[in-house]
């Protein structure tokens, strides 16, 4: 117990979330934290971790790691590491340094491929690039003039290659993104994270708890705030939890984030405290004030608010009803103070232009609104906190907040994280923007709703906007209807279109695999996609494969989508995802090979004539989509 003292708060950022920018929870927390007047501090143990083994010691103690391992159990990536260590040894230092931007120079090395040893997840990526005329196949992809980008995208294979030596070599589990992400996800019970943490630390773990511990002894909290908002971040979480509580049992730990208000709204496992003390739901402003009042002696624990804790030996959940939310008007400016800006990587992974976007630069993290003004979306979570919720703020605050991130990073790129931007709130960002004549980049996710004009979009391009994504999901009319997507395709088109000509990227989420899809609907799909990419609506999009959770309304009223949950197993810890069984009985995994294969091509403007029956191993029925049915929708104002 605090004993009536005044909380010193540190907010950690657990492995893996990003590697080119600070995941925004702490970022967020220790601003609305300091504007209360409480002490508060952050730090990313996960950039952290990474540049320390991606460090010329961190090489030293991978080929250690490696040379024990026995012959025959050295896959190729530990062979070449092996022989071409001295490159490696000599190479990783400066590599980092052209990732973070701190020497651009070394980029022209890098690019002639001279300088970095290539292993196999390198040479194989490169062999992903066809180029007909036997040339360099990298000109197909860069130019011969974006040596930069070329650079970066070789330096991260390079990177790559290394993760999968540390996955093989020195701990199994090592992701840079989905770190142990197996072993938490939709887990109903919490055995195999269990399992992990009783098991020796490998060296991975050890660095990990080295550089927590080391934050702890540095900023010397009385509570510790770690943020998971994915399952590969939970593991970590976990293990630095473990350490913390081994060497300074009176640190109160509390775990938050996404995954956490998904995944574990269920929780029941009274091993997980003793990890943790507190286990929160939802955002995280409201229920630390009154954890605050409670370890000083000023509220009860019954009044709690929306949080788990142990007693007697048995999960309670704690939540008093009558304490609202803190409004978003009044959750402050995240502050990015204590987060090594200058020493994130900007990587570039995928020619992808939209999760180029993602991983490649830096980006300031901000929220025009809170949860989502449409939460109708039948595949979505609407009815958790973080989309039912919604509430706004005034463009003027919006806009004050960009000037203090600005002001305190220096850096004018913006990423809002909005599940759906609202198109009031943007127009109103872009009059406000306008009027203090401010100049920013931003980009973010919306609903390709009629709302956007021609002459709005062109607004927000005004405004700084570069980038818009949104969700086609199905490029059906019929099964956007059912998922009560709000929107039909020749709307799309439309939408897409409008922020295209006023020189926008669009990137299109696409889904496959939506109950009661059949394969006809997907080769439509598949049809309305390659002629959207050729109208020029869309230049960039990604398929993903539909997954039900438990959260939605597909999860919870399963027979109004025509499927059958399977049964869940009895839930201890984790649950989300929910398998089901859909009458079709459609391999959607065999067609979503087609569809992203296609995808790929269209990226880069190749086949857009092609039949898209062509993209499927299998006899699939002809488009019933007429061949210029985007191309009417444009010119007439409707198919």
């Amino acid at each position: 117990m605090l004993a009536h003292a005044s909380p010193r708060v540190l907010s950690l950022i657990p492995p893996m979330t990003q590697l080119n920018v600070p995941y925004p929870s702490t970022a967020y927390l220790t601003g609305f934290l300091r504007s209360r007047g409480i002490v508060a501090t952050q730090a990313d143990i996960a950039l952290a971790l990474v540049l320390e083994l991606l460090s010329p010691a961190g090489m030293d103690m991978m080929r250690q790691s490696a040379e024990a391992l026995p012959g025959k159990k050295r896959s190729a990536s530990i062979k070449t590491f092996i022989n071409e260590f001295n490159r490696y040894r000599a190479t990783i230092a400066p590599a980092i340094a052209f990732l973070q931007g701190r020497d651009p120079a070394i980029g022209h090395r890098i690019a002639s491929r001279t300088l970095l040893p290539e292993g196999p997840r390198f040479r194989q990526s490169l062999d992903n690039y066809i180029d007909d005329e036997g040339g360099d196949p990298l000109d197909w992809a860069f130019g011969l003039l974006g040596v930069q980008d070329r650079a970066r995208h070789l330096a991260t294979l390079y990177l790559n290659d290394l993760a999968d030596v540390l996955r093989e070599a020195v701990d199994p589990r090592f992701e840079f993104v989905r770190y142990a992400e197996s072993i938490a996800r939709s887990q109903p019970t919490f055995e195999p994270l269990a399992k992990a943490l009783a098991a020796a630390p490998t060296p991975v773990d050890a660095l990990l708890e080295k550089l927590t511990l080391a934050a702890v002894d540095r900023d010397k909290p009385t509570v510790l705030l770690l943020s998971v908002p994915f399952p590969g971040s939970v593991y970590a979480a976990f293990r630095m939890a473990q350490a913390v509580k081994r060497q300074h049992p009176e640190i109160v730990t509390v775990l938050g984030g996404g995954f956490v208000n998904t995944e574990l709204r269920s929780l029941k496992e009274p091993r997980v405290f003793d990890h943790f003390d507190y286990v929160m739901l939802d955002d995280g402003e409201r229920p630390l004030l009154a954890l605050f009042e409670h370890l000083s002696g000023k509220r009860p624990r019954l009044n709690l608010v929306r949080s788990f804790a142990r007693v007697d030996g048995e999960v309670r959940y704690f939540n008093h009803g009558t304490d609202a939310d803190i409004p978003f008007a009044e959750v402050g400016t995240p502050t990015w103070d204590g987060l090594p800006l200058d020493r994130y990587l900007s990587l570039l992974d995928m020619l992808n232009p939209m999760h180029r976007l993602w991983s490649d630069g830096r980006w300031n993290k901000l929220t025009v609104a809170h949860g989502c003004y449409w939460k109708k979306c039948s595949f979505c979570d609407v009815n958790l906190d973080y989309i039912g919720r919604y509430d706004g703020a005034p463009a003027e605050l919006l806009v004050d907040r960009i000037e203090q991130v600005l002001a305190e990073t220096g850096q004018s790129g913006f990423h809002f994280v909005d599940e759906a931007a609202p198109p009031k709130a943007l127009k109103a960002m872009a009059d406000e923007l306008q009027r203090r004549q401010r100049t920013i980049s931003w980009w973010g996710n919306i609903r390709f709703e009629k709302s956007f004009t021609p002459d709005l979009c062109q607004q927000l391009a005004d405004s700084g906007c570069i980038a818009v994504s949104g969700g086609l999901e199905v490029a059906s009319d019929r099964l956007l209807a059912l998922m009560k997507k709000g929107v039909s395709v020749d709307q799309v088109a439309r939408v897409t279109k409008a922020f295209s000509d006023a020189g926008i990227l669009v990137h299109a989420y696409l889904m496959y695999g939506f109950p009661t899809q059949t394969v006809q609907d997907t080769v439509d799909a598949l049809e309305y996609v390659r002629q959207l990419f050729a109208e020029g609506c869309i230049q960039s999009g990604f398929f993903h494969r539909f997954a039900c959770t438990v959260h939605s309304p597909v999860g919870q009223n399963p027979a109004e989508y025509g499927i059958k949950l399977k049964p869940l197993p009895p839930i201890t810890f984790a649950t989300n995802d929910v398998e089901f069984i859909d009458p079709t009985g459609v391999d959607h995994d065999r067609l979503g090979q087609a569809l992203n294969k296609a995808l790929y091509n269209y990226m880069h403007g190749v086949c857009l004539d092609q039949d898209v029956r062509s993209w499927f191993d299998l006899k699939v029925p002809r488009p019933r989509v007429p061949r210029n049915f985007i191309a009417r929708a444009l010119s007439t104002g409707g198919a």
